[in-house]
């Protein structure tokens, strides 16, 4: 959801709406009711999952 990324990126101005929201996304629990419907074989769902990793590692380094 685009608009959570972006009132997330004003309370803190060192980190970028992506790693807000990894943090979000530990914090509250899952929600069990939600379907989520994805093509896995598509090539943008893999363009997608790898910039979700890289950004993923950023924030694992710089969280050390």
């Amino acid at each position: 959801s685009p608009q959570l990324a972006s009132t997330n990126s004003d309370n803190s101005s060192q980190m970028t709406a992506a790693d807000n929201k990894e943090k979000a996304s530990a914090v509250k629990p899952q929600e069990p009711e939600e379907e989520v419907d994805i093509d896995l074989e598509a090539p943008e769902t893999e363009k997608a999952a790898l910039a979700i990793q890289n950004q993923f590692r950023r924030f694992q380094k710089k969280k050390k």
